[in-house]
């Protein structure tokens, strides 16, 4: 990663599994031959996902089919074909899945050779279902633990925080900056020392420009001896549907990693709003978000120095840093222990997704998208911010208004598009 960094090449990565072997295994070599600086997927299926493996047995016996890789129904033989000749220093292979409870998951991946994974106590937790938080905080502190054995034989383990991708959508930036940060520091002190830290591409590209930049400093603050990186990730909530409308914002987000220096993204394709994509939709997707961002990092930044582009460090009043440092050092001082210091913080409302229904988030935030397009806090709650936060008092957030944010970026991508042609 160092290196294709040092080099000026974004990594691309898509969001790929499939339940057959075979197919799994044309679909990581695609990945690997696509004219990009390329990492592999194996994004695992739902019925793994929440540990129903009797679930996943029935379906292979009967032919059905499965959304993603069922690694730990597989044997280790098994996944390691599917690897073979692949899967190397040059080429690693990251296991994605979306367990509150992942100790499993992290066995089998362990046994089949492989060292990267993502995730996190709270970001695989409240979106996902309603597994109770301080049962995913003890699960992801016993997988963690476990991987960063890993250490020990000389392989080193990685692990990406899904923090900066909370609900997908209507998260204000600052809130999805610390999140990820804490994951960060959460898997650090459980003995991980190779890391990334996300963030997923919201509505407004210098909003999202300034977050990033609050991300690398946080991280910089509170990760002095880990080995760490930022990932963008392709817009996650409502997706445009046309197939001009999806690369258009699949190029934004390519622009947005360029700019900040960001080491790699996660891409979408043209597919997204319809059904899972197909090997060549995934490779015609990381070849355009590679295009796209050698352009943009070869283009002089107009009016900025060259920190600027690089991801260099925010201003000291960037709305976005103050409001993410204020609610880290809260958290922080709730408890030594990170995980302890989650928990409590979600308790006291410290921490609160807006439109989050899980059971441990307290739900007392909300937040709306502004005449220029930012994402704002429309009511901040208990959150530790209320002497810095550009909160709009109370402000109601009708049903309406609601409806409308949510498919803020599909209407503005999909009305673009018939204004202009598909990419060359």
């Amino acid at each position: 990663m160092r290196a294709a960094h040092e080099a000026g090449r974004l990594v691309v990565q898509p969001r790929m599994g499939f339940s057959d072997p075979a197919r799994m295994r044309r679909g990581l070599a695609a990945t690997r031959n696509a004219r990009a600086t390329t990492v592999g997927t194996l994004t695992l299926d739902s019925y793994t996902r929440v540990g129903d493996t009797a679930a996943v047995d029935e379906a292979l016996r009967l032919g059905t089919g499965i959304n993603g890789y069922p690694i730990v129904n597989y044997s280790r033989e098994q996944t390691r074909e599917v690897l073979a000749g692949l899967h190397g220093p040059g080429f690693p292979v990251q296991v994605r899945h979306g367990s509150a409870k992942p100790f499993h998951i992290f066995e089998a991946l362990v046994r089949a050779g492989l060292s990267a994974t993502e995730g996190g106590p709270v970001s695989y937790c409240l979106p996902y279902g309603r597994t109770p938080l301080d049962q995913s905080v003890r699960e992801w502190d016993r997988s963690s633990r476990l991987f960063s054995q890993l250490r020990e034989s000389g392989v080193e383990p990685h692990l990406e925080s899904f923090g900066g991708c909370m609900l997908g959508q209507l998260c204000p930036p600052s809130l999805l900056v610390a999140i990820s940060a804490l994951e960060a520091l959460f898997f650090h002190r459980c003995g991980i020392r190779s890391i990334s830290v996300s963030y997923a591409q919201q509505t407004h590209p210098e909003q999202d420009v300034e977050a990033v930049a609050a991300l690398r400093a946080l991280c910089a603050r509170l990760l002095p001896d880990t080995v760490w990186h930022v990932v963008i990730y392709t817009y996650m909530g409502v997706y445009p549907t046309t197939d001009a409308g999806s690369y258009a914002l699949l190029g934004e987000a390519a622009r947005l990693a360029a700019r900040t220096g960001s080491e790699r993204i996660i891409v979408k394709t043209v597919a997204e709003s319809r059904r899972i994509p197909t090997i060549e939709e995934n490779v015609a997707a990381l070849e355009y978000a590679s295009d796209v961002a050698a352009a943009e990092a070869a283009v002089p930044a107009l009016g900025a120095g060259a920190g600027d582009r690089q991801g260099g460090g925010p201003r000291p009043d960037s709305q976005t840093y103050t409001e993410a440092a204020a609610l880290v050092d809260a958290v922080l001082n709730l408890h030594d222990d990170v995980g302890q210091a989650l928990l409590l913080a979600f308790k006291r409302g410290y921490l609160d997704v807006p439109y989050c229904v899980h059971p441990d988030n307290m739900g007392r935030t909300r937040s709306f998208i502004d005449g220029t397009g930012r994402l704002r806090w429309a009511t901040t709650g208990a959150l530790p911010i209320g002497r810095v936060a550009e909160a709009s008092g109370n402000r109601r957030v009708t049903s309406r208004e609601l409806l409308d944010a949510l498919t803020y970026i599909q209407r503005t991508f999909d009305d673009e598009a018939f204004r202009s042609p598909l990419p060359g």
